[in-house]
């Protein structure tokens, strides 16, 4: 959920807003509808927060925070996260539709969409690291198990047994299309490493994760970070805090909602 914040137009809660009769939100948008969850978590953290403190710590902050918590409490690493972002004021399905990455999209329009941001190619692999924990719906990856080349062939690159799986699961029909499936099967509540090594075996998920391997710059880094687990966890947390920098909004700008789902 942080990520798919962040990535449109900064760091400012605006996936958090709900639809209104002047906002058209993010919820709805493409890659977040059936996919972003936990909006009730960080609002159940929002309301005791501002019993405490009213009007004082952000939704942008409380996402960064939980964010934070969660990959810590699954495994993985802990970092330092700034504080005192506001809450921006709209949303944007159509931001969210064109500024958030597409599992169909090619690697150079991937870190296109990360340099955009002022992040590199470093971060597109260390962040994708994130697919660790999760799952996706069948038809961000069915392409590849059916009719890759349009021409009825799976994606040549998809390891045989994780296809003979997916097929399974997901079998050519529009109604597997919301199923779900493990961005990383082998450890699917673990924040470790295990991503990377599933893509030096040709079992990533996502055609935007094996990709990856295509690369001679992201290939080099996917069996380092398969090998090295503890150099993972620390560029995770680097990157983690340079995508927190992200378009912040400080000082007078935006509010501190009361409401995570609502502007004052």
């Amino acid at each position: 959920m942080q990520f798919q914040d962040w990535f449109v137009n900064g760091c400012e809660g605006s996936v958090l807003l709900d639809d209104s009769s002047t906002i058209k939100g993010e919820k709805n948008a493409v890659p977040n509808k059936n996919s972003a969850r936990g909006f009730e978590v960080i609002d159940a953290v929002k309301a005791n927060v501002e019993k405490a403190c009213p009007s004082t710590v952000s939704c942008a902050d409380i996402l960064a925070l939980a964010a934070r918590e969660a990959v810590y409490l699954a495994g993985g690493p802990y970092w330092p996260v700034l504080l005192g972002r506001r809450d921006g004021l709209t949303a944007s399905e159509d931001a969210a539709n064109t500024q958030l990455p597409s599992p169909f999209e090619s690697l150079a329009n991937i870190t296109a969409k990360f340099t955009d941001k002022g992040l590199d190619m470093k971060d597109v692999v260390v962040l994708s690291g994130g697919h660790t924990i999760g799952f996706a719906q069948c038809f961000t990856f069915k392409p590849r198990l059916f009719n890759f080349d349009g021409a009825g062939n799976p994606d040549p690159t998809l390891d045989a047994t994780l296809l003979t799986s997916l097929r399974g699961l997901c079998p050519n029909e529009a109604s597997s299309d919301s199923n779900l499936a493990p961005l990383d099967a082998a450890s699917v509540s673990k924040f470790d490493n295990s991503y990377y090594k599933n893509l030096v075996n040709n079992s990533g998920l996502l055609g935007s994760d094996q990709v990856l391997m295509s690369d001679n710059t992201t290939a080099a880094m996917v069996p380092y970070y398969s090998k090295f687990p503890f150099l993972f966890s620390k560029d995770f947390g680097v990157s983690m805090v340079k995508m927190g920098n992200i378009g912040v909004l400080t000082g007078q700008d935006g509010q501190i909602r009361k409401n995570c789902r609502v502007v004052n």
